[in-house]
C-alpha cells in the first residue's frame, strides 16, 4: 500500500471512529468495528468472553514488543446534549493503531519477530490497564509503546515527545452519615454539611513538600433536600488526589486516611469512602524513550524531536508497568495542535499529523525488535 492509499485508508478510519464514539466498558460497536477490520486484513485477533477490547499478534513467534491504544469516549454535554464525546484523542490512537497494523502487515514476513496490537477499553474510568494487566495482555512483552495527542499549550504543532510523565491520581466517592434534626434543634443532630465543611479544612492542611507536586479536594458535594428547616444528616461526595509521584501519592493517601479518622472522631460520624480510581504516574524506561527518540528523528528529523513532557495529568496506560516493573514502555507525544484542549467538547486536532505517528510508532516497534534480536 502506497502512502497515498494509505493516508486515505487513516482518513477512512479516523472518520468511523470519530463518528461513533461509546463510553467505557461499552465499546461494543468499536471492538467489532476492529474486529472485522483486523478479519478482513487476514489476521486473527482475540477478543475476551466478558468485557470489550482486543488485541492482535502480527508476526511469528511469540510477541516481544507491544503497542497499546485506548478506546473510549468521553460522556459530555455538546451543545446542550449530553453524549458520547471523542474530546480526548481516543479516536486518533485507535487509528494511528489500525494504521500501524496495515504497515506491520506488509512487512510480517520480514519483521525479526512478533508484535502485539492491544486495544484498551476504559481508559478514562482508569480501569482498562489494570483489568487488561490482570488478562496476562502484556507478559510475554519486553516493550510496550503508546502515545497521546497533546495540547498546543503542552507541544508544538508537527513535533513529537518521546515520553510522557503522567502524575498519579485517585478519584474516591464517600458518604458521611451523621443525625438528621429540626432547624430549631441542632443540638440534636449531626449536620453533614458541618462535617464535610470539616473534611475540606483537614484536606487543605495536608501539608506535602513544596519541592513535590501535589493536590486534595472535595469536587463534589450532595446533601439536603428541598426543606432548608432540615438539618441534613447525610451527604455524600466525591475527592480527586493528584500527585507528580507514587511515593507523593502514598503520602498523600496516608493524610486522607487521617483526615477522615480525625473529622469522624471530632463528629462521632461515619465516613464511608471507595476508591473508584487508581491512576499511576509514569515509570518511563529510557531505553524505550532513547528508542522512540530514534524513531522520531529517523522519521521526522531532529528539529522536529522535542523533549519529554511532564504534565499533571493521569494515564492508566502507565498501569501496566505499575503491575510488571520490568516491561519497558514509554509514550509517544504527537504534536498535533490540540484546541482548545483535552476533554473539552469542542476539542479539535490537526488530523494530518496522525500518519506521521503511525510511521514513529511503526519505526519504534521495529527498532525494538531489532535491539532484542541482537540480545540487546
Amino acid at each position: 500500500m502506497n502512502d497515498k492509499k494509505l493516508n486515505e485508508k487513516i482518513q477512512e478510519i479516523f472518520t468511523h471512529l470519530h463518528e461513533h464514539p461509546e463510553i467505557s466498558w461499552k465499546e461494543k460497536q468499536t471492538t467489532s468495528y476492529i474486529k472485522d477490520f483486523l478479519e478482513n486484513e487476514g489476521l486473527k485477533p482475540q477478543t475476551f468472553p466478558n468485557m470489550t477490547g482486543l488485541y492482535v499478534d502480527i508476526g511469528d513467534g511469540t510477541p516481544r514488543v507491544g503497542f497499546r491504544t485506548d478506546m473510549d469516549a468521553l460522556w459530555q454535554e455538546v451543545n446542550g446534549t449530553f453524549q458520547a464525546n471523542h474530546s480526548c484523542g481516543h479516536d486518533g490512537h485507535m487509528t494511528v493503531a489500525l494504521g500501524t497494523v496495515l504497515k506491520l502487515k506488509e512487512m510480517a514476513t520480514t519483521l525479526p519477530g512478533a508484535v502485539r496490537i492491544i486495544f484498551q477499553p476504559a481508559e478514562e474510568l482508569g480501569s482498562g490497564a489494570k483489568t487488561l494487566a490482570e488478562q496476562g495482555v502484556v507478559e510475554p512483552l519486553d516493550y510496550l509503546f503508546g502515545m497521546h495527542v497533546r495540547p498546543l499549550i503542552e507541544l508544538d504543532d508537527d513535533t513529537y515527545a518521546p515520553a510522557l510523565y503522567h502524575g498519579a491520581a485517585k478519584h474516591y466517592t464517600g458518604k458521611i452519615i451523621g443525625t438528621e434534626a429540626h432547624g430549631a434543634r441542632p443540638e440534636e443532630g449531626v449536620n453533614a454539611i458541618e462535617v464535610a465543611a470539616a473534611l475540606v479544612d483537614g484536606l487543605k492542611r495536608i501539608w506535602i513538600s513544596p519541592t513535590e507536586s501535589a493536590s486534595i479536594k472535595l469536587t463534589k458535594l450532595q446533601a439536603g433536600g428541598e426543606s432548608s428547616n432540615i438539618i441534613p444528616g447525610n451527604a455524600t461526595f466525591s475527592i480527586d488526589a493528584r500527585a507528580q509521584k507514587n511515593e507523593t501519592m502514598e503520602t498523600l493517601t496516608a493524610a486522607f486516611e487521617k483526615v477522615v479518622r480525625a473529622v469522624s472522631t471530632m463528629y462521632d460520624v461515619t465516613i464511608d469512602y471507595t476508591m473508584e480510581a487508581h491512576i499511576v504516574a509514569a515509570q518511563v524506561d529510557d531505553t524505550a524513550k532513547n528508542i522512540m527518540a530514534q524513531a522520531i528523528t529517523d522519521v521526522c528529523g531532529d528539529e522536529k524531536r522535542a523533549e519529554a513532557i511532564v504534565t499533571p495529568g493521569g494515564e492508566d496506560f502507565h498501569f501496566y508497568t505499575y503491575t510488571k516493573p520490568e516491561l519497558r514502555a514509554t509514550m509517544l507525544g504527537l504534536g498535533c495542535g490540540v484546541t482548545p484542549g483535552l476533554h473539552h467538547p469542542e476539542m479539535t486536532f490537526n488530523q494530518e499529523r496522525l500518519p506521521t505517528g503511525v510511521e514513529i510508532i511503526t519505526r519504534a516497534i521495529i527498532l525494538a525488535l531489532k535491539r532484542i534480536e541482537s540480545g540487546e
